[in-house]
């Protein structure tokens, strides 16, 4: 059974994720999205997802991301090399009430 953890992006978290024996973590992306201005972005929380997902990889574990993430926002987490996934349901869910799943979807890609 493969296990993954939700944890915030910090170190002492990625390490104890690690020796409790996990395959992969889940960052938590809230601070960087209640930080998030348009035209701005966040970078300093944006800076931590990037060290924190490098350092998960560095320890052999998969490193996915969510939470809080739109389409405003999400653009420069997906850039990050070390992220294999990210859990972006609810904002696609909210666009899929309006304008239908398959173009919420394809809006989102």
């Amino acid at each position: 059974i493969r296990t993954s953890l939700f944890i915030d992006p910090e170190t002492d978290a990625l390490h104890g994720s690690r020796d409790l024996g996990t395959d992969a973590i889940e960052l938590h992306t809230g601070e960087y999205a209640n930080a998030w201005r348009p035209g701005r972005g966040a970078p300093v929380e944006l800076d931590r997802l990037r060290r924190a997902a490098a350092l998960g990889r560095s320890l052999g574990l998969d490193v996915h991301a969510g939470h809080g993430l739109t389409y405003e926002n999400v653009a420069p987490v997906a850039a990050i090399e070390e992220i294999e996934e990210l859990n972006i349901g609810h904002s696609v869910v909210s666009r899929a009430v309006l304008s239908g799943l398959e173009a919420a979807v394809r809006e989102m890609k």
